[in-house]
């Protein structure tokens, strides 16, 4: 049997920490369901730019354009904020971004019942929600040129081409198709001609493709009220680079803890699959950080990479009976719980993986 070609970033902060819990359940679920699994890890980030002076160096990117999946951790270093940005370890987020061509970032948002007194907004606002944000990835101000900083004015260009919006409208009406059946396209075609250019595309598209899948327009600033006033609502969102960045951070919220939350973004070639939080270094090498983002990630990588969707459920359903027998982190604890470090959780959830019939074991 051929084993599937894994790229692993553990990057920096707490990326490392996570990502070997996330690479623990990957193996524990191959080991359970028959097949084989190759994992070799590769710099990127900060931890590229101290030893190759490259925060996406050349080794890094010929594994990750030659494997079947890609796992990252995080990037980020404040040490660098104030670097050139060739050097800064973003630049390596989006250098990888474009060199795999993921164009279509999927943020899937579900409350845990067992958690929903952990977010900020009232129970009632949690009941049912189940939404995914579907963000457009290599396009708009991120990648636009031109761009630049003399120190007195600054540039950032904004462009979509029809093609852009087009693949990952797509996306959005093809996951609603699985889901409930609505797509909320997010834009500001009051005042962009961008998003003027988006909001036809995206009705033209939905007309002569998806007829059967219900589409709604509304404004960004809207969308930002309405994730957390009726986040229920929702099904499938999708958007241009910068707003899903924003409001796939919001979202975050009605979890109560980006340490919850995995992503997987997908295009023609490799997948790129991370957890939502950043490199936290002011948590980093304490075993405190919350490995489930990193561990559902690795979830959509069987799914959505290796087309291993009976692993991809075992995984989710093991985070699920973690979470409702009561382990938790820190940062989803209530005073007075006892909390796991990031290893504990991770053994909780891989043992739960290995069982044929898993059962939630409480935690005392």
């Amino acid at each position: 049997m051929t084993a599937s070609r894994i790229a692993v970033l553990p990057g920096d902060g707490i990326g490392p920490e996570v990502t070997r819990e996330a690479c623990r359940a990957l193996e524990a679920a191959a080991e359970r369901f028959g097949f084989s699994l190759a994992l070799s890890e590769h710099p990127v980030g900060a931890v590229a730019v101290r030893e190759f002076h490259d925060p996406l160096p050349a080794a890094t990117r010929e594994a990750v354009t030659g494997a079947d999946a890609v796992l990252l951790g995080a990037v980020g270093d404040p040490s660098l904020d104030s670097a050139p940005r060739p050097l800064k370890p973003e630049t390596g987020l989006l250098q990888l971004r474009a060199l795999l061509g993921v164009y279509a970032n999927l943020r899937p948002v579900a409350v845990h019942p067992a958690l929903a007194d952990r977010s900020p907004l009232r129970a009632d606002r949690l009941h049912g929600v189940d939404l995914l944000i579907v963000r457009e990835l290599t396009g708009g101000l991120y990648y636009g040129e031109p761009r630049g900083n003399d120190g007195t004015v600054a540039v950032n260009t904004l462009r979509y081409t029809m093609a852009e919006i087009e693949r990952v409208a797509r996306a959005a009406f093809v996951a609603a198709r699985g889901r409930r059946g609505r797509v909320l396209s997010v834009d500001k075609a009051n005042v962009l001609e961008t998003s003027q250019l988006w909001r036809e595309t995206v009705t033209r598209l939905g007309r002569e493709e998806f007829a059967d899948v219900a589409l709604e327009h509304i404004y960004v600033d809207y969308a930002a009220m309405r994730l957390v006033s009726d986040p229920a609502s929702i099904d499938v969102l999708v958007t241009e680079n910068l707003f899903g960045d924003i409001l796939s951070d919001e979202a975050a919220v009605l979890v109560g803890s980006l340490g919850l939350l995995p992503s997987a973004s997908l295009g023609e070639g490799p997948g790129l699959f991370e957890p939502i939080h950043g490199s936290a270094p002011s948590i980093a090498g304490q075993d405190v950080a919350n490995p489930v983002g990193a561990i559902l990630s690795a979830a959509m990588l069987l799914r959505h990479g290796l087309g291993q969707a009976e692993a991809a459920a075992a995984v989710e359903k093991a985070v699920a009976l973690a979470i409702a027998g009561g382990a938790r982190t820190r940062d989803i604890a209530r005073p007075g719980d006892r909390t796991l470090g990031t290893r504990e959780m991770g053994d909780r959830i891989v043992a739960l993986i290995r069982q044929a019939e898993p059962r939630p074991v409480l935690v005392s």
